[in-house]
């Protein structure tokens, strides 16, 4: 066993692509390593801007010897069959043996391989991985036909401190590498990795992805603290930095304090999305005139010049927004609807001006049912999709919603119907906040029950993977919007009025299935049971998981599950019986055949029981209902204990008989339980 050493030296490697770029050379010579039975451990990538970096710490020199046994013709088979049989096996007639079975005596020949050299082994294939590298996007360089995500410049490959040898378009593998692009850029030797960690170190360059992370974190949270700031958190943004710098300086720069009347997302999206910058706030939390930025190198001025390099292109880029924000200032969002008549949203569903007439008349329907402003909910609506057209949504596409919040705020309009703007593409996933304040929750109804309904119409659902809409998305965000903030709204009724907003046909129970699916979906997430979720359907999502979660608590108690198997008993008994006789048992219980004490405690638990738990379902109080149900247990426990159901007296039979149908009326009162399993 040896150590193994590989890196690819080439021009910046882009951030987005290194880690996946790191964990595909891992797969790629890890997979030919067992295929070529070479046994190995310890395996460790790396990456920075301009390698990548594979260490294995223990890898065999050579393969192991195989010794194989071929199965040949019959010893008296043709000439010929003999003959094909020693050039497959590369043997003489001298080099095989005879064996007697019951079908006869046949040939074999012994085929010994002697194990090759690992660097022989390695030579071979290292030229096709590098060639057939799965970059997302690769280009070609000079004369030669080698395609790399970027040009490279060297390859070091060496195994137990020597050199694999192999050429890729040109390109010859070697022990050298090099250093820093600008502070060390002499040729470093390299006999192992402790050689190379070492130098690279020395060299100014962290090869360690996490170690890069740590450094930024540190230095920038010091040069925040030291200005009396806070960094606003990014860790996207912090692991692309750490991706586009071999040794990172963190850096502190300023911008005017003029920029700050601009909305403080639209100054981060420009520092962030453009220059990768971190954004700064005091202990107020709001943002201030101050940047930190990730150099690639330090330099004996501490950085001055490079920060004032980085603080004159951010002064033009914040120009520019603050540029857009003041021309949008002059428009009110009213003025922006004729604008919307002239964007398409869809080829089939109209343009963004129709759109926003079907969101008012759907958020004025929505706020009816779940008691917010009707006036507020529909003006909100029609300002939804104005600031598609503005300067500032045009240069920070992001911010759409957000900005016209903004710009409702500045000419005056009521807080709730900003909100409402700003909230109305949320919740976004299932880590995104869900609005709360009830304009917005029926804004934001309106919005993904628009796009459903429409992409159903037209027949634009989504299919196995592919949800190029994301109405999967859309519908679970009305699941949340409905449940955590616990509105009661007919959703059978929303998908009927919204389908009227488009004069379309319209198959609505296919919606309606797709809801049912997601509803599944989410209780899912929520460690809620198929079969418990799948008890009871109402479109009252919120009356339908208090119930589920009341029933999955209920069964599993020692009591719930007792009880359920009591039931499902009484439920199996009933269904043969029935069957048998072909009638139902579902009459009135004759409390003078009652003839043993289990029988008429039973039947008074049960009616005792039906009447609480119907008032406690009524009162949506889930939890008392399930309690109620739990009083059964004994009852019914010392009911099979003692009494046979099956008696030779045929009216004590059928009474019986009708006190199981009590216990399965009763307790599908509250939910049905033949649904559970148990």
């Amino acid at each position: 066993m040896a150590e193994f050493l590989l890196e690819i030296f080439s021009e910046e490697i882009p951030a987005r692509m290194q880690e996946k770029a790191s964990d595909d050379l891992v797969r790629l010579v890890t997979t030919k390593l067992t295929e070529a039975a070479l046994e190995h451990s310890g395996v460790t990538s790396y990456v920075t801007a301009r390698r990548l970096t594979l260490h294995i710490a223990k890898l065999s020199t050579e393969q192991l010897d195989v010794s194989e046994e071929r199965r040949g013709p019959r010893a008296d088979a043709p000439d010929q069959a003999i003959d094909g049989f020693l050039r497959g096996a590369g043997l003489t007639r001298d080099d095989l043996v005879e064996r007697e079975d019951k079908k006869g005596t046949f040939l074999y020949a012994v085929i010994d391989k002697k194990g090759r050299a690992a660097v022989d082994v390695i030579s071979e294939f290292m030229p096709d991985i590098i060639k057939n590298f799965p970059w997302p996007k690769s280009q070609r360089w000079g004369s030669g036909t080698l395609r790399w995500v970027r040009p490279i410049h060297s390859i070091l490959c060496i195994h137990g401190g020597k050199v694999v040898g192999f050429e890729v378009d040109g390109i010859k593998s070697g022990n050298v590498t090099r250093g820093h692009r600008f502070m060390a850029p002499a040729e470093i030797t390299i006999s192992s990795f402790d050689d190379y960690n070492q130098g690279l170190k020395n060299a100014y360059v962290m090869i360690d992805r996490s170690e890069r992370i740590e450094t930024i974190e540190k230095d920038a949270a010091k040069l925040a603290s030291n200005a009396g700031l806070e960094i606003v958190g990014d860790k996207v943004l912090l692991g692309e930095v750490a991706g586009l710098a071999e040794y990172p300086v963190a850096l502190l720069g300023s911008f005017d304090k003029d920029f700050l009347g601009v909305p403080p997302e639209a100054l981060t999206s420009a520092m962030r999305t453009h220059q990768k910058y971190f954004s700064l706030k005091d202990k107020k939390g709001k943002l201030a005139n101050k940047f930190i930025f990730v150099s690639n190198m330090k330099t004996n001025d501490n950085g001055v010049k490079i920060i004032d390099g980085n603080e004159r292109v951010l002064h033009a880029r914040l120009s520019d927004t603050k540029f857009f924000w003041d021309q949008d200032l002059k428009s009110t969002l009213e003025d922006h609807l004729p604008a919307l008549d002239e964007i398409v949203f869809h080829a089939k569903l109209g343009t963004v001006g129709e759109r926003v007439k079907r969101l008012e008349s759907l958020s004025g329907h929505i706020a009816g049912q779940i008691g917010a402003d009707q006036e507020k909910s529909i003006l909100a609506a029609r300002l939804s999709k104005s600031d598609l057209v503005t300067g500032m949504v045009d240069e920070c596409p992001e911010l759409q919603g957000l900005m016209g919040k903004y710009f409702a705020l500045a000419e005056g309009l009521d807080g709730e119907v900003a909100d409402a703007i700003a909230d109305h593409y949320s919740p976004k996933g299932p880590s995104d906040v869900c609005p709360s304040t009830p304009v917005s929750v029926a804004l934001s109804l309106a919005e993904k029950m628009d796009t459903l309904v429409g992409f159903f119409a037209i027949d634009e659902k989504p299919t196995g993977s592919k949800d190029p809409f994301a109405l999967r998305r859309a519908s679970l965000g009305i699941i949340r919007l409905i449940t955590e903030n616990k509105v009661r709204i007919n959703l059978d009724d929303t998908i009927s009025h919204s389908a009227k907003t488009y004069e379309m046909d319209f198959d609505q129970e296919e919606l309606q299935s797709f809801f049912w699916d997601r509803l599944k979906v989410y209780a899912k997430d929520k460690n809620i049971r198929h079969d418990i979720i799948g008890a009871e359907f109402t479109w009252d999502f919120v009356k339908l998981l208090a119930k589920a979660e009341a029933l999955q608590n209920f069964v599993s108690t020692d009591d719930g599950e007792n009880l359920l198997a009591g039931y499902k008993r009484a439920a199996n008994i009933l269904k043969a019986e029935e069957k048998k006789d072909g009638t139902l048992f579902d009459g009135d219980v004759s409390q003078s055949d009652l003839s043993m004490n289990e029988e008429k405690i039973l039947y008074t638990s049960l009616q005792d029981v039906a009447g609480k738990a119907t008032d406690a379902v009524e009162a949506e109080n889930f939890a008392l209902a399930m309690t109620e149900l739990s009083g059964l247990r004994a009852p019914i426990d010392a009911f099979f204990d003692k009494v046979t159901v099956n008696s030779d007296v045929g009216s004590e039979r059928e009474n019986r008989l009708k006190i199981l149908s009590q216990i399965r009326s009763t307790m599908n009162m509250v939910v049905d339980f033949s649904k559970i399993e148990g």
